[in-house]
């Protein structure tokens, strides 16, 4: 049996249930949410369970009640799939009137809210799990806290030990904990299997509408090429025709959007609103963004080596893998990951906003001076527009780097570091 890896979401999970009667745990197939709660869970209930489903989802329809009882916390994998079992956890965890009694987890948004008549507000605390970040792959250091960069470290030191052939590779492998245990063409082909599982089955499983499987691949190939931006549906479909002999509406490219959101395959991110010296207006359209770099990379028909002959193509999916990696560590510093970008398209790939108001400033560069050069003057550029007299001054301004082989802080300020040394 393979050791458990320890997961970020482990301090999340543990805090949450000692506030809360009940936690939901949502993201993608394959991310070890069942796992993570399996660690803290006294009692389990695994509803899709071959030998014993037919008779949970009519114990969840005439008794559900039932289905709760057992040591706790209980967990309950994949509730999903019988909606009544919300309200049923609700009413337990009211009149046991006790904490961390239930844990939840599942892989899409249930098909119907018919049976569900509570939002579960004060009863529920929710978490998102997603893939590995390195650090949890064991392919960061660690070196350098991001939550000790809010503290405005005078110095900073790590090392990197991802050279270039193997940034590429974990890129392509994605964050699937069963892949992090597998070496080289078989690690590649977990991605690959996930993908054909989305495109075959989940797309249309998730709320029973059948979707034309090869349109699923033309939708994905194309918001793989969109990645990073804030592209319209019109231009996906405009993609789409351009590249794929098929033509496909906005209507059609919204309803698998909405789909592939619903089982926690897309994640986009949200725009950034703060207090401007000027009257610039900021452009408010969500970024597009996979959960896991490795989706683009299955749905391109891409690898290691694609990627280090395109290098266009592979700072895009290094782009989504650290925002997948600022995401996972944001979450359990109570803090949010959003985009920047004003109509003279002066942009910032990630601003992480913490509950208490401070934030920091993000480029993201694969590598090399001229990049990284780059980076700096943007980030100066948008720290000289922050109205810093209605908001706080940034914590930290950074450029997240793939390629070089030390973190370390500029004489003007501003921090290099490495994915390969970053952890929460």
């Amino acid at each position: 049996m393979k050791e458990y890896k320890e997961r970020i979401a482990d301090k999340s999970l543990k805090r949450r249930l000692q506030g809360k009667g009940a936690v939901l745990i949502e993201g993608p197939k394959w991310c070890g949410k069942t796992t993570t709660a399996e660690q803290l869970a006294e009692s389990i209930l695994y509803m899709d369970d071959p030998e014993s489903i037919h008779q949970n989802l009519t114990l969840a329809e005439i008794d559900p009640k039932r289905l709760l009882n057992g040591k706790t916390p209980r967990l309950i994998d994949e509730w999903q799939l019988a909606p009544k079992l919300w309200d049923a956890v609700r009413f337990e965890v009211d009149h046991r009137n006790d904490l961390g009694q239930f844990i939840l987890t599942g892989s899409s948004v249930p098909a119907s809210s018919e049976h569900i008549h509570h939002t579960g507000t004060g009863r529920f605390s929710w978490l998102l799990m997603r893939p590995m970040s390195l650090y949890e792959s064991l392919e960061s250091t660690g070196d350098v806290s991001l939550s000790e960069l809010f503290n405005s470290p005078d110095q900073i030191s790590g090392e990197n030990h991802l050279d270039i052939n193997k940034l590429a590779f974990v890129v392509c492998r994605g964050g699937w904990p069963r892949a992090t245990d597998l070496k080289d063409e078989i690690a590649l082909d977990q991605a690959f299997d996930y993908y054909d599982a989305v495109v075959h089955s989940d797309i249309s499983k998730v709320d029973g509408v059948t979707r034309n499987p090869e349109r699923v691949k033309r939708l994905m190939r194309s918001y793989a090429r969109n990645q990073g931006s804030q592209a319209t549906n019109k231009l996906l479909c405009d993609d789409i025709s351009a590249n794929e002999s098929d033509n496909i509406d906005t209507d059609t490219v919204s309803s698998y959007i909405n789909a592939l959101k619903r089982i926690f395959v897309i994640e986009e991110m949200e725009a950034w609103n703060p207090n401007l010296r000027s009257k610039t207006a900021i452009r408010t359209s969500n970024t597009r963004y996979y959960i896991d770099p490795s989706i683009a990379a299955a749905a391109l028909g891409l690898g290691p080596q694609d990627l280090l002959s395109d290098l266009r193509t592979f700072g895009l999916l290094f782009e989504t893998m650290c925002i997948r990696d600022l995401r996972v560590f944001a979450d359990v510093l109570n803090g949010n990951v959003y985009h920047f970008r004003d109509k003279t398209d002066l942009e910032c790939d990630a601003v992480i906003h913490l509950r208490n108001g401070s934030y920091g400033l993000i480029e993201i560069k694969l590598g090399g001076e001229s990049l990284i050069e780059e980076g700096v003057a943007t980030l100066k550029k948008l720290n000289g527009k922050l109205d810093t007299s209605k908001m706080k001054k940034p914590s930290f301004l950074m450029i997240l780097t793939g390629i070089g082989n030390y973190a370390y802080r500029r004489s003007d300020g501003i921090y290099v570091v490495p994915i390969g040394c970053l952890k929460d």
